[in-house]
């Protein structure tokens, strides 16, 4: 007789307790961690309308000849992913500007 294994792992939090645009702006130190879901989705609005992302995020979708990108969130973080640390440091200036 087989015995029933216990799964003795502590169980993973849902993957969408927290939603993938709040974990990129906190990877890239745009938003604080603790910053609520419905501020950080402003801030994500607020870095995809950004002209210099937008370029980037063009970019993205011809050098990887993505005709349909899925979301707008995969293209802002693909675009995220290819700014160096000072274009971030220039990018939270100018979002914390408009946030003034």
């Amino acid at each position: 007789m087989k015995h029933r294994r216990e799964n003795k792992r502590a169980p993973h939090p849902p993957a969408s307790a927290v939603p993938s645009y709040h974990r990129v702006l906190v990877r890239h130190g745009l938003i604080e961690k603790t910053l609520s879901i419905s501020a950080a989705y402003e801030v994500f609005l607020k870095v995809g309308a950004d002209p210099v992302v937008e370029q980037l995020c063009r970019e993205v979708e011809l050098g990887n000849k993505m005709k349909h990108v899925p979301a707008l969130h995969l293209a802002t973080a693909m675009a995220l992913y290819g700014m160096t640390r000072q274009e971030l440091e220039a990018l939270k200036l100018r979002i914390e500007k408009k946030r003034v």
